[in-house]
């Protein structure tokens, strides 16, 4: 056990950043740009499949609008504690503030990872039961992914709170890390965490992986299915119903993998601090890009919309 001072601490120090003024101004400027970016983008999504009957008719978009709302989630859970912070000297978070940013940032990061394995479960349906699409993907059944989506990651969430809250540190508490991620947490703790450690590596792993294999599952099915299909053009057209979501897959566990499964992943460092900026940052920022400027369909509804209100 770690024989350092065990007084409890009241906030916790983030070093994830430089120290150079200069370098600090740009990260701003930058993480506010993406931020912003994000709102915009974000929002844009959810009003425009709210504004669309088409649109929020259809099982994949009714998913998005709930991933566009996950990840505003992320990056207010992120974006601007470090923005405070790079204009502040002193970098700092309060215990029960560094808590709260564990609980949401696994939950909305979570929920991020079950939606998009509910889109994938949606394109799955689509192309590989077209007859029998209606009554899989049926308002009811869209419900009930969206009710999972949101509950599980709830439960998860606040299972690794509280046993971060029953956690005891060391003073100062000197995060090498701009957020409170749970292991950069953990390496300034004082208390056995053999607890919390077993449940990261078996509850924790199947919770992440968990909707990556169904998505990886889904698309070999519909890989297969594509393969079986006579004509070229069918061929691409089926393609192109998955390439926006594949992309945001790749994205997205991408960056997950980087942060969480190298095998130093308990020592953050430079790159860990980009692959987490990578993460919730720019992601969520470009997921609403991917969505529009890649697809037909929402070009079509934002032309639809566009011409309903302003003309």
């Amino acid at each position: 056990m770690n024989q350092k001072n065990t007084t409890q601490i009241t906030e916790f120090s983030l070093h994830g950043f430089s120290s150079q003024t200069e370098v600090q101004r740009v990260l701003f400027l930058l993480f506010l740009s993406m931020y912003l970016l994000n709102l915009f983008g974000n929002i844009t999504i959810i009003l425009l499949i709210r504004c669309d009957m088409q649109l929020l008719e259809t099982p994949m978009y009714f998913f998005l609008s709930y991933l566009a709302v996950a990840d505003m989630g992320l990056a207010t859970t992120i974006i601007p504690n470090a923005l405070e912070n790079l204009l502040s000297r002193k970098k700092t978070i309060s215990y029960c503030g560094c808590l709260t940013q564990i609980f949401f940032y696994i939950y909305f990061g979570n929920a991020d990872s079950y939606l998009l394995a509910s889109m994938a479960y949606d394109r799955y349906a689509a192309i590989c039961w077209p007859m029998y699409y209606s009554s899989m993907m049926s308002r009811k059944r869209c419900l009930q992914l969206a009710t999972v989506s949101w509950t599980i990651p709830m439960i998860h969430s606040s299972l690794y709170t509280i046993l971060m809250a029953r956690v005891e540190f060391c003073d100062p508490g000197e995060i090498h890390h701009f957020i409170c991620d749970i292991y950069p947490v953990l390496e300034v703790s004082c208390s056995d965490t053999s607890v919390i450690d077993f449940v990261l590596m078996t509850e924790g792993m199947v919770e992440i992986l968990g909707p990556f294999v169904l998505i990886i599952v889904s698309y070999a099915f519909i890989f297969y299915s594509i393969v079986k299909i006579p004509s070229a053009i069918g061929k691409r057209k089926a393609f192109s119903t998955c390439g926006s979501h594949i992309s945001v897959v790749v994205l997205f566990y991408g960056g997950v993998s980087w942060v969480y499964f190298k095998p130093n992943a308990k020592n953050p460092g430079l790159q860990d601090t980009v692959a987490t900026v990578m993460y919730t940052m720019m992601i969520p920022m470009l997921n609403p890009f991917i969505y529009t400027l890649r697809n037909s369909e929402m070009k079509s509804a934002m032309r639809r919309v566009i011409r309903r209100h302003f003309y």
